[in-house]
C-alpha cells in the first residue's frame, strides 16, 4: 500500500522518493502545519481578522481579494470553510494517506492543503497525482464516484479544482507504476531545475551546471 506522500514525490522525482525512504523522521516541520492551519480560518480572514503575523505569502489586501474571488467562483466555498471532516485517513486499493478536508457535497470530495505556492494556473503535477489518489481512495471507501478534488494554497488564499480526467488518471497510474518499480536508486533526472533545490543533492551526487557552462563559456 503506497502513501500519498510517496506517490506525490515519485511523480516529481523517483530518485528523491528513494532517498526520502531512507529517513526515519518524515513528519512535516511545524511551520508547515502553521501554514495549513490558515485553510481553516477563511471566514475570519474575510471578516477582517488581523493578518499581520500570519504566515501568508502576499499582502493582506491581496490575500482577502484572492479569498473573495474563491468565494465567488466556487459553490463549494462554504463547505471548504466548514468541512464535514478534517485530517481523514483514506485507504484505497493501492494508496492511503490523509485528506486534510472531506466535503459533504453532491458526492464526497477531498481537499488537500498545500503549504507552498501555486503555479500561475492549475495545480503542480505532483499535487495533481496526489489529488487523484485521494479522490480514488475516497471513492473506494464510500463506494461512490468521486469526480473532482480541491487543492488549497492557504498562504495565498487560492483554491484550485482538479477534475479527474482521463489524462490525470493516467498520470496517477504512471506514478503508481514508478513507485512499484523502485528497488534501488532510480536514474538521475536531466532536469537541473529540480536538482538545485533538492535536499538530497549531496547524497544523489548530481552536479548542476551554471548558465556559463551551459553556454560553453566556462
Amino acid at each position: 500500500m503506497h502513501a500519498f506522500s510517496d506517490l506525490r514525490t515519485a511523480a516529481y522525482c523517483p530518485r528523491q522518493c528513494y532517498y526520502r525512504w531512507q529517513e526515519d523522521d518524515r513528519e512535516p516541520p511545524p511551520e508547515v502545519e502553521k501554514r495549513r492551519d490558515l485553510a481553516f480560518q477563511y471566514p475570519e480572514f474575510l471578516d477582517g481578522a488581523d493578518l499581520m503575523g500570519q504566515p501568508i505569502s502576499v499582502t493582506p489586501t491581496q490575500y482577502r481579494s484572492n479569498l473573495s474571488c474563491a468565494k465567488a467562483r466556487f459553490d463549494a466555498f462554504e463547505a471548504l470553510c466548514r468541512p464535514e471532516s478534517r485530517d481523514v485517513l483514506l485507504t484505497g486499493k493501492e494508496c492511503r494517506g490523509i485528506a486534510h478536508k472531506v466535503l459533504d457535497l453532491d458526492s464526497p470530495t477531498p481537499s488537500l492543503v498545500s503549504a507552498g505556492s501555486p503555479p500561475e494556473n492549475g495545480v503542480w503535477h505532483p499535487q495533481t497525482v496526489h489529488a487523484v489518489a485521494a479522490a480514488k481512495a475516497l471513492a473506494f471507501e464510500r463506494e461512490t464516484p468521486v469526480e473532482r478534488a480541491f487543492v488549497e494554497y492557504p498562504t495565498h488564499g487560492i483554491i484550485r479544482t482538479v477534475e479527474l480526467t482521463t489524462r490525470r488518471k493516467a498520470a496517477y497510474r504512471r506514478a503508481v507504476r514508478t513507485l512499484e518499480s523502485i528497488d534501488g536508486p532510480p536514474p538521475r533526472l536531466d532536469d537541473d531545475s529540480k536538482c538545485e533545490s533538492c535536499e538530497y543533492r549531496e547524497e544523489c551526487g548530481v552536479k548542476t551546471r551554471s548558465l556559463r557552462s551551459l553556454l560553453g563559456l566556462g
